[in-house]
């Protein structure tokens, strides 16, 4: 099975791959404790989706100390992959989102199973072991059965801005039947809120299932996301120079054509992100607090 991780706005994020700063006292990243909780989960190969003029300085900072630990690979995202010239506009400057972004590995990740997470963000092992388990069922099967990992919004939010998230809605058997995207979602005292389309303020209760952009897949989504990529390239009516292809909203597409079902995992789990330089606290904390218990090791590579 293979970890691909979307790490090709890590640049961006943090002002340079060079002035990303570790959480611990060993100089571990978030990134360090996924990829070993991936270890310990039954992986064997994690693909990094970066941006072609990081690479050397995220083989620097990342990569090359989990070199021997599991078999590193890297894609590119950029903003030309899959998209014929004639179709991008010409202030356009950031690539087309996390849909776009998974199929920029489709040539690296192959036939594989995977399973894609953010760079940037902190899943717990519970969420690696019960994603891998279901993949592993999952190969057996010929229709296309997906899976993501739910989290409690009220878990996921911040104090220092808006976030997005996936917004979900489950059956009685936990299985996905809606799934949105969206996007500035503010925490609130009892809760949290978003606007939508309509500018309508809507509330969201702090136990909402939300996707953190943690999926397990079978290769074969490769062709539904290209599809839907396309489709979403071709419309003449998106943002032209921000509107961004959400992997959430093209899995949630997938699942109303009929063309897969997602069952929805919970985990006992706690997510933790550094959606901004304020956060760094709070999840320094919290994952030492994690190693002192001995969930981790003080020094994971050592």
């Amino acid at each position: 099975m293979t970890l691909l991780v979307l790490a090709a706005g890590m640049g961006s994020r943090y002002g340079g791959l060079k002035q990303i700063d570790p959480i611990t006292e060993s100089g571990e990243f978030i990134i360090d404790f996924s990829v070993f909780d991936a270890i310990r989960a039954g992986f064997d190969r994690v693909v990094f989706i970066v941006k072609e003029q990081n690479l050397e300085d995220f083989k620097e900072t990342i990569g090359k100390r989990i070199e021997g630990k599991i078999k590193v690979e890297y894609a590119f995202q950029s903003l030309d992959k899959l998209v014929d010239a004639d179709k991008i506009p010409a202030d356009r400057v950031k690539p087309w989102g996390t849909t776009h972004a998974v199929l920029c590995a489709e040539d690296v990740v192959g036939d594989d199973s995977f399973v894609v997470i953010n760079a940037d963000d902190f899943y717990g092992a519970d969420a690696y072991a019960k994603a891998a388990e279901f993949i592993k069922e999952a190969e057996k099967s010929a229709d296309a059965h997906y899976c993501m990992v739910g989290y409690r919004l009220g878990n996921t939010l911040t104090d220092n801005g808006s976030v997005a998230r996936g917004i979900c809605e489950t059956d009685e058997n936990g299985m996905l039947t809606t799934i949105v995207e969206r996007t500035k979602i503010y925490k609130e005292a009892d809760g949290a809120s978003f606007e939508d389309e309509n500018g309508e303020k809507i509330h969201l209760e702090n136990n909402t299932v939300v996707s953190m952009n943690i999926w397990g897949f079978t290769s074969s989504v490769f062709a539904g996301l290209k599809k839907h990529f396309d489709n979403f390239i071709d419309d003449s009516e998106r943002e032209p120079l921000k509107s961004e292809c959400y992997l959430p909203n093209v899995v949630g597409l997938l699942k109303n054509e009929g063309a897969c079902d997602v069952k929805v995992i919970e985990t006992s789990a706690k997510w933790y992100g550094v959606t901004y330089h304020d956060d760094k606290p709070g999840v320094v904390a919290s994952i030492n607090a994690l190693i002192d218990a001995g969930e981790y090791p003080r020094g994971l590579w050592k």
